[in-house]
């Protein structure tokens, strides 16, 4: 396995991990007046960036893995 794949896994599994812990969980103050949690909202500015970036790095990661697995192989 070469080096540079593990040190980009690793990178990019750091990235993941911090654009998921930066996502707004909840409802906000309506959770605490008893609004129900299913109410649809528009993800907007941040909140549809780190959704996509989320989402692209998870593709890399598993890109990677892939990769990994089949130069080991």
């Amino acid at each position: 396995m070469p080096t540079y794949l593990a040190v980009a896994q690793l990178l990019v599994a750091v990235a993941l991990i911090a654009t998921i812990l930066f996502q707004i969980r909840g409802g906000g103050l309506g959770g605490i007046f008893g609004q129900p949690d299913s109410v649809y909202r528009t993800r907007r500015g941040i909140e549809r960036t780190l959704l996509l970036l989320t989402i692209v790095l998870a593709v890399v990661f598993i890109i990677l893995a892939i990769s990994i697995a089949a130069l080991a192989a």
